[in-house]
């Protein structure tokens, strides 16, 4: 039911929109002698306002066309390398590189299924692409994916990045971004065990939620007092026709966004009041910031029933990673058994998703793992998104995981525990 009301919610706001477009079109028409009055212009801001704030956003694209390496320019081209019903692996490589990556290393982003596109780490994939050969895994939204295609749980995600690193081959370097955390480095202890030439030849975890009862968040502990049962009855929703995957069962996208945007309400009510002075300003600048960061947080996937319970159950509920008794192939995983892989842990001190120490959690499972292996680094002024996109990104955490994999590529010490110094501080009502 779920579904079907916001379903009918998104039909019925349409004239509304079409409405209100037709009323800033006459706005903001260059013949209209008042378009250029405070009144005007504060009518027109509004229409824009209310025409993002109830827009369906649709995936966006990558439109990846260019990075930096040492200050150059570098033309980026990208290609599909696999794609299944729920993954594509998409490669980002410099264009004089040619398609074996003209022997830069190797970077495989395993991105968050965690109700966004794959698109949210665009910025993660811009930063580093001019200097390595990156890969990233884009999960399909299951509302597009047909009921013949089977089923997609947890173990299937672990499998897929298992199936990418084979594919890369040998010396690839996974970077797991917020819930994709937890199997990436599950499947680097496999793979381990197994001595498997594909393994991770590092790995670096960015906000993740290794052990969600170190400093548990409202969201922690709202997962931890519901049972799956409740779960599977006010969150679990059937796709409707005419969608592709319809009556397939799915945790919505719009009920993750409706989860997210609550837990920093004031943010976002801040940055759409930002925005409408913006607009009356005619601040093209920070017009086109809110709108490039809102096109990819509204932007969301169906995530399958069974992925989000097991996620649930796994992560949330039973910690079977730091419990011992998550499973890889049905094989219990032990992180314990990472000998020689250096490990990289980032947290944000201003997260609301992962609670500090749930990330350098890692460190602590990797018990086996010596002290020049290890890189610890926290992040006062960022928050959860910031560890991989935007400015804090950019100038803080990019230059440093950049550091830590060439380091491990040439099979250096990377051992080291650091605090952000060189913060860019946002403006509160930003994103």
């Amino acid at each position: 039911m779920n579904y079907h009301a916001y379903e009918l919610a998104h039909a019925l706001l349409s004239p509304w929109r079409l409405g209100v477009e037709a009323v800033r079109a006459g706005l903001d028409h260059p013949l209209n002698p008042l378009a250029a009055t405070p009144a005007a212009r504060s009518l027109s801001a509004a229409c824009q306002v209310f025409e993002k704030v109830t827009r369906r956003y649709g995936k966006p694209q990558f439109n990846i066309k260019e990075s930096r390496s040492d200050g150059t320019v570098v033309p980026i081209v990208s290609e599909e390398i696999l794609s299944k019903p729920f993954c594509s692996l998409r490669r980002f490589r410099r264009e004089s590189a040619g398609r074996n990556g003209g022997g830069a290393p190797q970077v495989l982003i395993v991105a968050p299924m965690s109700g966004h596109y794959a698109t949210l780490v665009r910025g993660t994939i811009a930063e580093l692409c001019g200097t390595f050969d990156v890969t990233v895994t884009d999960w399909s939204d299951a509302r597009d994916v047909p009921l013949i295609a089977g089923d997609f749980n947890l173990d299937d995600f672990a499998a897929t990045v298992i199936e990418a690193l084979r594919l890369i081959g040998p010396k690839t370097h996974v970077i797991a971004v917020s819930q994709s955390s937890v199997p990436a480095l599950a499947v680097a202890a496999y793979m381990a065990r197994l001595e498997d030439v594909c393994a991770p030849a590092s790995l670096t975890l960015l906000g993740g939620p290794i052990d969600t009862r170190i400093n548990p968040t409202a969201v922690n502990r709202l997962v931890e007092n519901r049972s799956l049962t409740w779960f599977e009855a006010h969150v679990i929703s059937s796709v409707p026709p005419p969608h592709t995957g319809a009556f397939r069962p799915v945790y919505p996208g719009f009920m993750q966004l409706t989860g997210f945007m609550t837990m920093d309400l004031d943010r976002h009510v801040s940055a759409h009041a930002g925005l409408f002075n913006d607009l009356m300003r005619g601040d093209a600048g920070q017009v086109r910031q809110h709108r490039d960061f809102y096109e990819d947080y509204l932007a969301v996937m169906d995530l399958t029933a069974a992925f989000f319970l097991d996620t649930v159950r796994h992560v949330f509920q039973e910690h079977a990673l730091p419990n011992g008794t998550y499973c890889v192939n049905g094989s219990p995983i032990d992180p314990g058994l990472i000998r020689k892989m250096p490990l990289m842990t980032v947290e944000a001190g201003r997260d609301v998703v992962c609670g500090p120490g749930q990330t350098h959690a890692a460190q602590v499972l990797c018990r086996n793992l010596s002290d020049t292996l290890r890189v610890k680094l926290d992040v006062p002024e960022a928050g959860h998104f910031g560890l991989f996109t935007g400015s804090q990104w950019r100038s803080v955490v990019a230059p440093l995981v950049r550091d830590f994999i060439q380091k491990a590529e040439r099979g250096e010490a990377v051992s080291s525990d650091q605090v952000a110094s060189n913060v860019v501080k946002l403006p509160s009502a930003r994103p």
